[in-house]
């Protein structure tokens, strides 16, 4: 069976690299490929989702000058740990509304708040989380991700969004990185540059909350800052500092663009049967509940012009 998986995985991946398919039908098509085929290498994908992110992450920051990306992020320090604390402080409320473990809850809080599965990664051996807990955590957040990624960009256009403030909406409220610049994307190539870049920006604070946590916790465990976001300033800088090889770097940009696509597939294949299964009840009205309300809050501040 799974020799028989193979080539039919292989000839989705390249179709995924092609520019007829875009990154909402590369998830959607791992999702089910997942679930009714079943994908004869999860590990390996599961490394390389990782992998291919990261670089995607480093090449679109060749498409954003380094001028954008200073008043992006900068604009972010602003409120930023303000709606982290009260996304965390609101998601420990609901965990303990609906008494879902401490330990699973705060996971769920903290990859709602931050980055998702990498917060999750992060934080897990700072509040020295189990197996089942950081397992129950990612599934509850994963399959959050798939849903918004799918959902986001018809809702920007029904609540008739600018591309600059879709793309601080889908950065502020959807978890992982990857769905982030997979609907920004979708949405426009505006979208897709305040997105990435406010996501990042919001990623940087993974080292901060995870190091405030320990103090409490006495964990050793030190998370720094993830090496591809440097990659992708750093990108941008030399963008900005060698503007005569502006094809150059729209070429290289648009590369890791298809890349993201073939992520989001590979990403998709990691919602498993038994992923799906793991993702209890609570756990799951946890997420839903405060993603929604994360989501519902940020669309009033951002359509109303508070965070711009």
């Amino acid at each position: 069976m799974r020799n028989q998986q193979r080539p039919l995985f292989i000839l989705l991946i390249l179709l995924s690299a092609t520019p007829w398919c875009g990154p909402a039908t590369a998830l959607t098509i791992g999702i089910l490929f997942s679930l009714l085929v079943g994908n004869p290498w999860p590990r390996e994908s599961a490394v390389w989702s990782k992998r291919l992110l990261q670089l995607s992450v480093v090449g679109l920051g060749f498409g954003v000058g380094i001028v954008d990306v200073w008043h992006a992020g900068r604009e972010a320090v602003l409120y930023t740990p303000i709606s982290i604390a009260v996304t965390v402080a609101a998601g420990l409320l609901l965990g303990r509304m609906l008494r879902t473990p401490a330990r699973t809850s705060a996971l769920i809080s903290f990859g709602t708040a931050i980055c998702g599965g990498s917060a999750i990664a992060a934080m897990a051996p700072v509040i020295n989380a189990d197996d089942e807990e950081i397992a129950v955590s990612l599934a509850t957040v994963f399959s959050l991700n798939a849903v918004a990624l799918l959902i986001f960009p018809p809702l920007g256009h029904f609540f008739d969004l600018t591309q600059r403030q879709f793309g601080l909406w889908s950065a502020l409220a959807i978890h992982d990185t990857s769905s982030v610049v997979g609907a920004a994307s979708v949405f426009g190539a505006s979208a897709l540059v305040v997105g990435t870049t406010v996501k990042l920006a919001r990623a940087i604070w993974i080292a901060p909350a995870a190091l405030i946590v320990s103090r409490f916790t006495n964990s050793q465990a030190k998370p720094g800052i993830p090496l591809f976001i440097i990659g992708f300033i750093a990108a941008a800088s030399v963008r900005s500092l060698i503007p005569s090889m502006h094809q150059v770097w729209l070429s290289l940009a648009a590369t890791a663009r298809q890349g993201l696509v073939i992520t989001l597939f590979l990403v998709g294949n990691g919602l498993t049967r038994e992923v799906l299964r793991r993702v209890g009840v609570r756990p799951l009205a946890q997420g839903i509940i405060l993603w929604v309300l994360v989501s519902a809050v940020m669309l009033v501040v951002i359509s109303r012009g508070i965070i711009e």
